[in-house]
């Protein structure tokens, strides 16, 4: 196989990523701003590790010499870093991926650049397929700053490709969960207050409904739209199309758990007039399914066990503290 780089590789989806690559026998180099923790061992001792921010062009470009293909996953992602730090969700995405789709020209690279699902905002035409409109809240909502940077950097992705000729690839994530995933998730927060005899709590009416993607089958629609020649240029929807509501699924996670109820927040008391949610976001995952081949089989229940199983032998994970806003 190939020589990869993978900025942000330290995080939660990028070291899923990181051992998926080096399982295949490809030689993996990680760029992250944080040095790789104990439990990621796999980067630290497998994959090279090079430390600095994306928002650094010459380092960034110094690590990508004799690289085949660049996977792009550093971003501050979490509602609450929207609201709490925005210049920095910003900044990061916006400069950051600009300096990637840059490394890639100069060099030759493939890059495989990641998005969300909150690119499509609050649109409620869903399930929603890749072209579909944007609907979006006002600029003066902090809760934006992450779905519009990220919007921004696809149509980078997409100049890219069509004035340098640059081998660009979008995937667009929607609600990954797993092992490792810092606790200000709705599905890691829960677990996390769960396991340390915390209620876990649902927003408002928890009729908000998601599509919970497990990891591994998150990281194996990326790495089959970087090694797909028919994704250069196209964008892909990597998310399960199980709708479940937030009750739901925290209910379930207490089912798992062994816990109680969980506790109601009112959003609009505990998060300010900056945070507005999202009433539903479900995908359209064909056009993923009918060009790269790929799946999303790991349903809920199974996703979720394996999570918790995980979760109950990693003390260091359950001593993190609460963070929060989950999406």
């Amino acid at each position: 196989m190939g020589r990869s780089l993978v900025t942000g590789g330290c995080g939660f989806v990028g070291s899923h990523l990181v051992k998926r690559l080096l399982d295949d026998g490809e030689d993996v180099t990680v760029v992250d701003a944080f040095p790789p923790a104990k439990h990621l061992g796999v980067v630290g001792e497998h994959a090279r590790f090079v430390q600095g921010d994306i928002t650094d062009r010459d380092t960034l470009l110094q690590a990508c010499q004799g690289v085949d293909t660049i996977y792009h996953l550093a971003a501050v992602v979490g509602v609450d870093r929207y609201l709490s730090a925005p210049l920095e969700v910003i900044d990061t995405a916006m400069v950051g991926t600009r300096n990637v789709l840059d490394a890639a020209t100069a060099t030759g690279a493939r890059v495989l650049v990641t998005s969300t699902s909150e690119v499509f905002g609050k649109n409620p035409n869903v399930p929603w397929k890749e072209d579909d409109d944007r609907v979006l809240g006002s600029t003066a909502a902090d809760r934006w700053t992450y779905s519009t940077s990220k919007a921004l950097t696809e149509h980078l992705v997409f100049a890219y490709g069509r004035q340098h000729g640059t081998a660009a690839t979008i995937v667009r994530y929607f609600n990954v969960y797993g092992p490792r995933q810092r606790p200000a998730f709705v599905v890691s927060r829960s677990i996390h207050r769960a396991l340390n005899g915390l209620p876990t709590v649902v927003y408002d009416d928890g009729g908000q409904t998601r599509c919970f993607t497990y990891v591994e089958d998150a990281v194996d629609g990326t790495v089959r739209a970087a090694r797909s020649d028919k994704g250069i240029g196209e964008a892909f929807n990597v998310g399960s199309m199980t709708e479940t509501t937030v009750s739901e699924v925290v209910a379930l996670i207490g089912s798992l758990t062994g816990t109680g109820p969980a506790s109601k927040v009112d959003t609009a008391t505990a998060l300010g007039r900056t945070y507005q949610d999202l009433a539903r976001r479900v995908p359209d995952n064909t056009k993923a399914r009918k060009v790269l081949g790929w799946s999303c089989p790991t349903t809920l229940t199974e996703g979720l066990s394996r999570t918790i199983e995980w979760a109950r032998t990693a003390p260091w994970w359950l001593d993190q503290a609460d963070s929060g806003a989950a999406a």
